[in-house]
């Protein structure tokens, strides 16, 4: 018997986003927050939370799966710089590509945030750092990526243009607001294993900066609902090969720990002048 079931991932969204209105009470939200690995601990700078519910409450959101995500959808009210009121919905966890629940499981938040009315997003993660100089701890802009999954969220001759991805505007206030902020290439790899030095070595032959295992579909994701996005890493380790040391999930976790504040800083001045 052939199934003649014909949702969509962009119906899934919608259905997920009215069932958010219902369970925080909000109608609409503005901005959208994709807390990756190191950094939940800024979450509590963002602002005052109206509502906190799991994800498995919402439809076609899955339990947390990697440690250092709390599996949590949080609304948070806040202000901007005119003084007019703003609601954040901040995804505390993240489905990643190497989970395998297919790509629409990956931007299924992305595309509810879109469906939520949130006209711009905040892509975070944290990653390996190639620049010299660079430290664990380190926040640093996305300028560009480069996608090694082999994979799109886009379906179809569904053509979407992604030059400057990642919002020249939205960069630019972020050095207003810290002008010590760097920014670099994002390199995504499928993970879960770590990349090898040889990897990262071409990574940076590539021009990349920043390796790691998240963010590049949900971007394109974003760019297809016709978001505005900023996406901001947290170097959390040196990359394979550049430390001499090995790479493990839980100095990732510390170093997002030891840098909250400064995340959280930053984020709640930069969402209130999106």
């Amino acid at each position: 018997m052939t199934s003649t079931d014909t949702t969509t991932p962009y119906d899934n969204a919608q259905a997920a986003a009215a069932k958010l209105a219902e369970l925080t009470g909000v109608e609409r939200h503005d901005i959208a927050l994709v807390l990756g690995s190191g950094w939940l601990p800024a979450v509590d700078a963002l602002g005052e939370a109206t509502a906190e519910i799991d994800t498995t409450d919402v439809p076609g959101f899955s339990a947390a799966a990697v440690a250092g995500h709390s599996g949590k959808i949080r609304s948070i009210r806040t202000t901007d710089s005119e003084g007019s009121d703003r609601n954040l919905l901040v995804f505390l966890s993240r489905t990643h590509f190497y989970e395998g629940k297919g790509v629409a499981a990956v931007v299924h938040p992305v595309r509810t945030a879109a469906a939520a009315g949130c006209s711009a997003i905040v892509l975070t993660n944290g990653c390996g750092g190639l620049k010299e100089g660079w430290q664990p701890g380190q926040p640093v802009l996305i300028s560009d990526h480069i996608n090694l999954t082999g994979h799109s969220p886009l379906v179809g001759a569904n053509f979407v243009d992604l030059t400057d991805l990642y919002s020249p505007r939205l960069r630019a206030m972020c050095r207003e607001i810290d002008p010590s902020l760097d920014e670099g290439v994002y390199v995504q790899f499928t993970g879960p294993h770590y990349e090898t030095p040889a990897e990262v070595r071409m990574a940076g032959v590539m021009g990349g900066h920043l390796v790691g295992m998240s963010t590049t579909l949900e971007a394109i994701a974003a760019r297809e609902a016709g978001m505005e996005i900023l996406g901001i890493s947290l170097v959390t380790n040196l990359a394979a090969g550049l430390s001499g040391e090995p790479l493990d999930h839980a100095e990732v976790l510390e170093a997002g720990k030891a840098a909250a504040s400064r995340m959280g800083g930053l984020l709640s001045q930069v969402v209130t002048k999106i």
